[in-house]
């Protein structure tokens, strides 16, 4: 018994460590008819609602929220995360999850969990795919429960024989101090699991963990064998159960985490294909229409399901490659994510140009043939952006197709590919090819590519990013799972923060900021340890009952300010930022003496940085709404920040905003500043607003009762939706402080606008005194152009002066790319400057060529016969002296021409061209090396044209070397 088990044991690992192609493949039953795949998914969900009173809830967006750490949603924990790590907001609808079950839209494409490279070549694997999941949070159930409801669903309400099913379980870790997992052992025993499929593996296939840090556990999974007792078992992974019961500490260790909480998965697609007896996920009712859709669109043979080297002309994987990637372009673009240049968008772009190479490479699909694919009720919200961006990779395939083969010629036998050529095709480089793809095509041709140059070339371009990017604001003290566990144990409140709202305007027009009196409930060491007090400059987190301090969260900077002692007003703690962690304030304090637990405290704002923030919170809100009045009501917000400084705006667009587009949408929030409108702030129940016609709300998780701020109208009447106020003026769910007049804004001004990815522009704004100064820079530079127009249209004496005013209209065009101005007027004076710059280059080359005209005649007049001219001419650039020389050699086509000209400062101009006539071996490339050489410099050029540089004080030695090597040539 004992051997057969461990043998099965070694099977099961071999099939979890990869994805098995499905062979010998053996139905649940002949009778049993095929289970649709909505129908299963409802089944499922069903379950969990009707029998275990499990509360529905929708899948998440693939865009992750507020997760900077995944690129797409990978599995159905990810939204429930702020549950697992302790810092879901009290307030908030998650917070009241118990045990919740849902269908996930999953994307594994880049970043630590990747399916990419992977699809296509085997039958089961898939960069979309669908998450069933059940959870329980804060012990509402756990190992038993979870265990039983599992094997309740899959054996009596999907009808999977017992005996096809197999279990796996912790075994331990002796290195982590980890015994083996024998609770779930024993539940799958009584619920009749014979002990012989009842297998234990290491942490490798049965710990799992969120991340290096955070939430983790043993988990037990449930596999199906696909022989059904003909043979050895074939398995694979139906249902992985976590029980999450540990939390990874940043040194490695493991402490029990101060609640549990259990969290399954199982994928739908595999899942089904078991249900319906098919042989892979691909032959299901999921991806059958689509490959016929293929089939029919590029007249390729039909899908048959080979794999490796029975799939000849890789046909079959390119069914898969093409069946998979148009799923997870169309929901990815659907939820918000276009190809792009970075992050998650430049993933979805390596998606899309693969499928664009198999479909046409492989199927010979017409252009156009992805977009096609595409359900025709979202027609116009992806499939134009599919076929747009198929269109444009198709002829970059094509090129990138003609360098690799021309490349490949040049190669040895035993040579690899370089690595430049690669990086010059990828998206990084010229053609915008994905890497990976490039290693294909190469692989398809049996040629080894320079990896290691590759990498180094990455690295290049990883460091030259960071130079780029943004700072980012360090990180701060946090409160980690075990802190906020302790504080939940004792009974400790969430910080009441409503005091942040407490301020008003004086009859004056100034505001006046109340302040807070507090009581100290908890200190933390910067390594977050609970002390009874600090001191001596210490840095130390401070939790209170209660501030009017606001914690950063909805894009809004955090306050800073200090506190005092009640009763000690001369000892003042700097407060450098607040944090909200799990409904609790933390607030970041030096302390130059003595604070501890117990000690009353009054809390002071910085009133001009929370004023500043204030007005461009505000000004964010208008500038919202003056978008949709200038772009349509359909305009999303997919991002803002802001702070003392300025704002950041991001918004979903089609196209990037025209001139007249950015100036109509300044003019708007002008004119609401101009106004002077009363700014409404009221909290509500979250209900109240989920119908209301105009509203603006992000995809977030917003409390309950929610803040709203509407603008000119009272939010009891924005709320009716029979008066439909907020289609007329900004009415938002937002947790911010704000002015309480909008005519504080003064003034704003969208000072940069970038495309961050197709479909999503930034905008930055200033308000206030910084906007007025924009205008004044954007006035002064406008009349700067104008006067270069004014010269420019006057004309030039003289070559000098023209080159003057070419490169006056490159400076100019420096400072209006740099200033900061209205962009609208930016890109106004952008336009006009390019064609002055093409007006101005243009008068250069005819005043160059009419003076080349000239000194030629005087060098023709001077060498008079012979086969050489090398002479002095004096020219103001060597694009002047190249045109000389090149008229000699028109007008005496049988003259090699070498001429040099002065400069200040001792450096001498070269130019040179070769009669057509010359020997083979007489190249103007060696003629000019050898003259700059002897001067000094250095040389370029070609066979028949070449020019360089030098710098000697002895022309005439110069010029005795250029006829010496001529003649000896000659």
């Amino acid at each position: 018994m004992a051997a057969s088990v461990a043998a099965a044991a070694g099977r099961l690992g071999r099939a979890i460590r990869r994805s098995p192609s499905w062979p010998g493949f053996r139905g649940l039953s002949s009778e049993a008819p095929p289970t649709q795949a909505a129908a299963v998914r409802d089944a499922f969900l069903s379950f969990f609602r009707d029998r275990h009173g499990h509360r529905l809830v929708p899948s998440a967006s693939v865009r992750p929220r507020g997760d900077p750490s995944l690129l797409f949603v990978n599995a159905g924990m990810n939204q429930f995360k702020p549950i697992f790590l302790g810092t879901v907001d009290p307030r908030s609808e998650m917070a009241g999850f118990r045990r919740v079950a849902n269908s996930q839209k999953c994307v594994r494409a880049g970043g630590r969990h990747s399916d990419l490279e992977d699809v296509g070549r085997d039958l089961s694997h898939h960069t979309f795919f669908e998450m069933l999941g059940n959870w329980a949070f804060g012990g509402e159930y756990f190992k038993e429960e979870a265990c039983s409801m599992a094997w309740e669903l899959l054996t009596q309400v999907y009808g999977i024989p017992e005996d096809r099913l197999w279990v796996s379980y912790f075994g331990g870790d002796p290195k982590a101090g980890l015994g083996p997992d024998l609770e779930s052992r024993d539940i799958w025993l009584n619920l009749g699991v014979p002990a012989s499929r009842v297998l234990s593996f290491g942490p490798e296939e049965n710990f799992w963990e969120m991340g290096d840090t955070g939430p983790c556990g043993p988990c037990t999974e449930i596999h199906y064998d696909l022989a059904g007792g003909a043979g050895a078992p074939q398995l694979v992974e139906l249902w992985n159960l976590v029980f999450m019961q540990h939390n990874r500490e940043a040194d490695g260790s493991l402490q029990p985490l101060p609640q549990r909480h259990v969290d399954t998965g199982m994928g739908l697609e595999r899942l089904v294909a078991v249900l319906q007896g098919r042989l892979s996920t691909y032959d299901t009712d999921l991806f059958s229409p689509l490959l016929d859709a293929i089939q029919q669109g590029c007249g390729a043979p039909p899908y048959s399901g080979r794999v490796g080297a029975a799939d000849e002309g890789r046909t079959d994987t390119a069914y898969r490659v093409v069946a998979d990637h148009i799923r997870t372009l169309s929901v990815c673009i659907a939820d918000g994510v276009s190809p792009g240049m970075s992050g998650a968008p430049l993933v979805l772009r390596r998606i899309l140009r693969r499928a664009v190479r198999f479909s046409t490479e492989v199927l010979q699909a017409p252009p156009g043939f992805l977009g096609s694919l595409v359900p025709v009720v979202v027609e116009t919200l992806i499939a134009s952006l599919v076929s747009e961006d198929e269109a444009a990779f198709l002829a970059s395939l094509q090129r990138g197709r003609r360098v690799i083969e021309r490349t490949l010629k040049r190669l040895g036998p035993s040579d690899v590919f370089p690595a430049e050529v690669a990086w010059s095709l990828s998206l990084s480089g010229n053609l915008g090819l994905p890497l990976d793809l490039v290693e294909l095509m190469l692989e398809e041709k049996g040629v080894p590519l320079d990896t290691a140059g590759l990498e180094r070339l990455a690295q290049e371009e990883a460091q030259h990013r960071a130079l780029q990017a943004e700072p980012v604001q360090e990180q701060g003290l946090r409160l980690d799972v075990h802190a906020l566990g302790e504080l939940q144990r004792q009974g400790v409140p969430p910080t009441d923060d409503s005091p942040k709202y407490s301020y008003s305007l004086r009859p004056g027009g100034g505001y006046e900021f109340s302040t807070c009196e507090a009581q100290v409930l908890q200190l933390y060491t910067e390594d977050g340890t609970a002390v009874a007090s600090v001191g001596d400059g210490q840095r130390c987190g401070l939790l209170l009952d209660k501030t009017n301090f606001y914690a950063e969260q909805g894009g809004q900077a955090s306050d800073r300010g200090y506190l005092v002692l009640v009763g000690q007003q001369d000892v003042l703690f700097p407060v450098a930022r607040a944090q909200v962690c799990g409904g609790f304030i933390l607030h970041e304090v030096a302390a130059p003496e003595c604070l501890k637990v117990g000690d009353q405290v009054q809390l002071h704002v910085d009133e001009a940085w929370r004023l500043s923030c204030m007005g461009k919170h505000t000004a964010t809100h208008l500038l919202n709404w003056a978008l949709r009045q200038a772009l349509g009501p359909g305009t999303e917000q997919r991002g803002s920040h802001l702070n003392p400084e300025r704002l950041r705006f991001d918004v979903a667009t089609q196209a990037p905003l025209t001139p007249e587009q950015l100036q109509a949408v300044e003019g708007t929030v002008q004119e609401a500043v101009g106004r002077d409108e009363a700014v409404y702030m009221e909290e509500v129940a979250l209900a109240r607003t989920a119908h209301v016609p105009g509203l603006r709300s992000l995809d977030e998780v917003y409390p309950d009762p929610v803040r709203v701020v509407s603008v000119g109208v009272p939010v009891a009447h924005a709320l009716d939706p029979a008066s439909q106020a907020a289609l007329q003026t900004s009415v938002e769910l937002c947790c911010g402080t704000h002015l309480l007049r909008t005519g504080a804004i003064g003034d704003l001004v969208i000072i940069g606008e970038r495309q961050l990815v197709k479909g999503i522009t930034r905008l930055l704004a200033v308000t206030g005194e910084q906007a007025q100064q924009a205008r004044e820079v954007g006035q002064s530079l406008a009349q700067e152009v104008e006067a270069a127009t004014a010269r420019l249209s006057q004309g030039s004496r003289d070559v000098a002066e023209a080159h003057r005013l070419s490169k006056d209209m490159g400076r100019l065009t420096d400072a209006v790319d740099t200033a900061m101005m209205p962009q609208w007027q930016r890109r106004e004076l952008q336009a006009t400057l390019k064609a002055l710059q093409r007006r101005a280059n243009t008068a250069v080359r005819k005043l160059e060529m009419g003076q080349a005209a000239q000194k030629t005649q005087e060098l023709l007049q001077r060498h008079t016969e012979g086969p050489l001219i090398v002479d002095t001419v004096s020219t103001e650039s060597l694009s002047m002296l190249v045109k000389v020389v090149r008229q000699l050699c028109k007008q005496a086509p049988s003259t090699s021409v070498l001429l040099l000209s002065p400069q200040p400062l001792g450096q001498v101009l070269c130019a040179c061209q070769v009669a057509q006539t010359a020997r083979p071996a007489f190249t103007a490339e060696a003629w000019a090396l050898a003259v700059c050489s002897h001067m000094g410099g250095k040389a370029w050029g070609s066979r028949v044209v070449a020019q360089g540089t030098g710098s000697t004080a002895d022309l005439k030695a110069a010029l005795s070397a250029a006829r010496a090597y001529a003649l000896n040539q000659l």
